[in-house]
């Protein structure tokens, strides 16, 4: 069954490979610290009382959980020039997928503040807490713990989504692998290495997140 399969070019195109891997990790990496920033402002927005901010965090999330990642890449890759805006095509990549990131990771750390006791914040306010130090010392804490395994867990789909940025010719590690299908006309060898250094880095992070959840239930058994 795998007389016709190459691992000889599989080989000879590991340096492109591992260019694709890294470009992929670093790509992915500055993707999500931009969606944690996203997704932190959306949050504070939505939490607001006034709906001055709330309507339009929660328009903007609906919008974007609503649809598709590929149409949102495609506006800001082909819709942005048209409207005066030319930038390169990884700033375009890394804004994408920040932006879309940003509105579940806001759903996430929502959550997770929500999920505090309303009788800690109710103690907070009667010791004469200020919203700032009420956020900094009781619900932030508690709510970090609840909020690293979900966030980790969109990272990973963060990594996966990735591989879109092969359609704006970024080149990660899809990229890397759609070239060897074309240039070799070797499909099978192409996409299932792909599949392979996807397969560690979802390992990679799954792995993380089991460590910080043990990690984290410890601590919160010896407080």
């Amino acid at each position: 069954m795998l007389e016709n399969f190459s691992f000889r070019t599989i080989v000879e195109y590991l340096p492109l490979f591992g260019q694709g891997l890294v470009t992929t990790v670093w790509l992915s990496t500055l993707s999500f610290v931009g969606a944690l920033i996203v997704g932190i402002v959306l949050c504070a927005m939505n939490l607001q009382r006034g709906w001055l901010f709330r309507v339009p965090a929660k328009a903007y999330i609906d919008a974007v959980r609503a649809t598709p990642l590929l149409a949102q890449l495609y506006f800001l890759y082909f819709g942005l020039p048209r409207l005066g805006f030319v930038l390169p095509e990884l700033v375009v990549g890394i804004l994408a997928l920040s932006l879309n990131s940003g509105a579940y990771i806001a759903e996430i750390i929502r959550a997770g503040i929500l999920s505090i006791p309303r009788g800690q914040v109710e103690a907070s306010v009667a010791s004469g807490m200020t919203y700032v130090q009420r956020m900094r010392l009781v619900v932030l804490p508690q709510a970090f713990k609840v909020t690293i395994p979900p966030l980790l867990g969109q990272a990973i789909v963060l990594v996966k989504d990735s591989a879109l940025l092969s359609l704006i010719s970024v080149s990660e590690l899809t990229r890397a692998g759609q070239l060897l299908a074309s240039d070799r006309f070797m499909p099978a060898e192409g996409f299932l290495t792909i599949a392979a250094f996807y397969l560690l880095l979802y390992y990679g992070l799954k792995g993380l997140a089991g460590v910080s959840s043990r990690w984290l239930g410890t601590a919160g058994a010896r407080t």
